[in-house]
């Protein structure tokens, strides 16, 4: 699978992306339903930039977003990983998740993100972890909370232009 793999599952790899995944973040980045909560598709621009803040965190921080390989057919089916997001006037260790829509409901996303957490707690050994997620988008927050978090606080974050409530899902180690 490469060098670069960071976590294994049962039916996945979670690996640092390249450049040659670009296509395969396309296709997640540039779906209009799979995008409703970022207010819709990105952009190749905006799916560049956002490659390339991945890569950053890779070297910034040791961890990013990371590719998620389905281990039967190697395809890059998501992303899952570990980022530090702005939170109010911190900043904080977030679990996040974007999984193409063809893969939604098999889970795979609470597969990944509790490989996360046991990744953010025993390597990072953070004393608590979050994940972030928009008022509507009832999926990720089903995964926040089959991953032990639980609403800790709310805050209004302005991205395209639309003001958006977000919560902050938590679990301590």
């Amino acid at each position: 699978m490469g060098k670069n793999v960071i976590l294994e599952t049962e039916r996945l790899y979670l690996r640092e992306m390249t450049q040659e995944d670009f296509p395969s973040l396309c296709n997640i980045l540039q779906d209009e339903k799979t995008m409703y909560a970022y207010e819709g598709a990105f952009t190749d621009q905006e799916a560049q930039e956002w490659m390339d803040r991945q890569l950053d965190r890779y070297q910034k921080w040791g961890f990013g977003l990371w590719a998620v390989i389905l281990k039967e057919t190697g395809e890059m089916i998501g992303q899952c990983g570990l980022t530090m997001q702005p939170w109010k006037e911190e900043e904080v260790l977030e679990i996040g998740y974007l999984l193409n829509r063809s893969h939604w409901h098999k889970g795979y996303a609470i597969e990944a993100a509790k490989a996360c957490k046991q990744y953010a707690f025993a390597i990072l050994k953070a004393d608590e972890v979050c994940s972030i997620i928009r008022d509507t988008n009832k999926a990720s927050q089903t995964v926040a909370e089959r991953n032990g978090m639980k609403v800790a606080d709310t805050w209004i974050k302005h991205y395209r232009g639309v003001d958006m409530p977000h919560y902050r899902y938590v679990v301590y180690r």
